[in-house]
C-alpha cells in the first residue's frame, strides 16, 4: 500500500509560509511546505490540519488540493493543498526556522525538490491574492 504525506500552502496576505527542515541530515536547512504523514484512518485533510497544528501551534483549514502528486521514495506519495489561517500565529515547533516569502522570494529559496513542482502554480496563487 502506498503511504500519503500531505503538505500545506499557507498563504496569509499574499505570502506563503515555508518551514526550514531540521532533519534528516541531507533534507536540515532545506526549505519546505509544512506537513507530514496521513496516519492509519485519518483524512489527508485531518492529517494536514493535526501536522499543522503540531508543527506550527495554528490552527487551519484546507482548501484545494494543488495540481500533481510527488513520490517521495519508500512508497510515499506527496500531495499539496491550500491552506487557510484560521487562529494563532505560526512558530517553528518542529523546523530549525519559518519565513513568509512572496512570489519573488519563493522562486530563489532553496526548497527540498519534491516541493518544486508546485513554485509555478503558488507563484501564481501569491501574485493573485496580494495584501488585502
Amino acid at each position: 500500500m502506498t503511504g500519503l504525506v500531505v503538505a500545506g500552502a499557507l498563504v496569509v496576505d499574499g505570502l506563503l509560509l515555508l518551514a526550514q527542515r531540521a532533519r534528516p541530515p541531507e533534507l536540515a536547512g532545506l526549505w519546505e511546505l509544512p506537513g507530514g504523514k496521513v496516519e492509519d484512518g485519518e483524512s489527508p485533510d485531518a492529517a494536514l490540519e493535526r501536522e499543522l497544528r503540531e508543527e506550527l501551534g495554528v490552527e487551519t483549514a484546507v482548501g484545494e488540493q494543488l495540481s500533481g502528486e510527488v513520490p517521495v521514495g519508500n512508497g510515499l506519495i506527496l500531495r499539496a493543498y491550500r491552506v487557510e489561517l484560521i487562529s494563532g500565529t505560526p512558530v517553528a515547533l518542529d523546523h530549525s526556522d519559518i519565513r513568509w516569502v512572496d512570489a519573488r522570494t519563493l522562486g530563489v529559496m532553496d526548497l527540498v525538490d519534491a516541493d518544486r513542482t508546485w513554485v509555478p502554480e503558488i507563484g501564481s496563487m501569491l501574485r493573485q491574492t496580494g495584501p488585502s
